[in-house]
């Protein structure tokens, strides 16, 4: 069953840690979010693969926004 990491918090895609394929366990950073001038990284809750990447570089995302799936 796919797992999706989302945003927590409001802000904006600064640098995605990982590509479709890559294995990742629980806390591994899969992206980097600026918010106020702060960079946030957001961590896997779950093991899995990467199966999906929902969002780009330079975006900009809310709170709760899916991020990444994975398999």
């Amino acid at each position: 069953m796919a797992k999706l990491i989302k945003a927590h918090i409001t802000g904006t895609v600064w640098k995605i840690e990982v590509k479709p394929g890559d294995k990742v366990e629980e806390g591994t950073v899969v992206v980097i979010l600026e918010s106020m001038k702060m960079e946030m990284p957001v961590e896997a809750e779950d093991e899995g693969t990467v199966e999906e990447i929902l969002v780009t570089e330079g975006a900009s995302v809310t709170e709760g926004a899916p991020l990444i799936k994975l398999a």
